[in-house]
């Protein structure tokens, strides 16, 4: 396992983390096979553990707390905040309100007395920056978190906030949330330069692109990931976007071959190559799953490897840009542009 700073934290973590969003319901995993795929990330040097309240509504954190008991000290342990907990309409967002009850939910659940990194899921356009930071470092100067990031924030977006941090002399968010992988490489374009120049750590999600580069998408094959029964849209063929990543793919799988690596490892080993990110997370339903994982640990794809890809998907761009994150809301409600 390779280790790498969190930004400008001092903290070493390792460049492959754990996600936990697939524990409980959402990917069918007990707690008795939550305990050992962490356990078993523990052993194989991962060191930092990921999950948010709104995974299965507070599930996941109940279930990596359990598992990390009488390991909390061996691990950096991250989580998130502001997506929608439940139907009422101030349990969500990024209020000093929601966000002082919201961690003291995730603390409950995960049975600890400090998280090491808490992170904003999403950007909340009802909500200033002041409020939010102000609310994050007051949880801070409490011991509750010890440092804070944001998750799926344009570019524009981490902008406003580090100069929101300096003007009101807050501290900052220290670390970012991307999605990224060889088949969405957009925030090569914006996100990354961004978050290199403030010095901040990148933990990329979906560095296996919901499964498409797991290996269980091939041509001519049934697709039977976890991802393409819950968002079968994701995987329907007959979607142009869809097809040219099936097509992607069958050329990424050549280029692994000749390389002598799986997908799975040609896959995290470019999320990882980016000097701009710091760590891959990957989500993992079953301890075999983590393994074929971990073997990616200390791949590190040669140059001549890097440009072949690039041949394949170039660099700044997604394949499936409908499918991000960090669109602007005016772009997304008409009503938000014509008011």
């Amino acid at each position: 396992m390779q280790y790498r700073t969190l930004g400008r934290t001092g903290v070493q973590v390792s460049t492959l983390a754990l996600g936990a969003m697939n524990f409980g319901a959402i990917g069918r995993t007990t707690q008795d096979e939550a305990t050992a795929i962490v356990d078993a990330a523990l052993d194989g040097g991962i060191n930092l553990v990921d999950t948010a309240d709104m995974y299965g509504q507070g599930e996941s954190e109940v279930m990596v707390g359990k598992a990390i008991k009488g390991r909390r000290d061996d691990l950096v342990l991250a989580t998130k905040a502001a997506m929608p907990m439940g139907e009422e309409r101030n349990h969500r967002g990024t209020s000093r309100r929601w966000l002082f009850t919201a961690l003291e939910d995730s603390l409950r659940r995960l049975d600890v007395d400090h998280v090491d990194l808490y992170q904003v899921h999403r950007w909340d356009p009802a909500t200033s920056d002041e409020e939010a930071l102000s609310a994050l470092t007051d949880l801070q100067r409490a011991g509750k978190i010890r440092y804070f990031g944001s998750s799926t924030f344009p570019a524009y977006r981490i902008v406003q906030a580090q100069w929101a941090a300096r003007e009101n002399h807050l501290s900052r968010y220290v670390t970012e949330q991307p999605s990224y992988s060889i088949l969405q490489r957009g925030i090569e374009a914006h996100v990354l330069p961004v978050t290199q120049e403030y010095g901040m750590g990148v933990l990329a999600w979906s560095p296996l692109a919901s499964g498409w580069l797991s290996g269980a998408v091939r041509a001519g094959r049934e697709i039977t990931t976890n991802r393409s029964q819950a968002l079968p849209q994701r995987f329907d063929l007959t979607d142009p976007a869809n097809q040219a990543r099936l097509d992607a793919v069958e050329k990424l799988a050549k280029i692994a071959e000749q390389a002598d690596l799986s997908l799975i490892q040609l896959a995290l080993g470019f999320v990882t190559a980016h000097p701009g990110v710091t760590s891959a997370l990957i989500g993992p339903r079953t301890v075999g799953h983590l393994e074929s994982q971990l073997a990616a640990a200390d791949t590190v794809l040669p140059a001549d490897v890097l440009d072949e890809l690039d041949t394949i998907v170039a660099p700044g761009v997604d394949l499936a840009a409908h499918e991000k994150f960090d669109t602007p809301p005016a772009l997304l409600d008409p009503a938000l542009r014509r008011r």
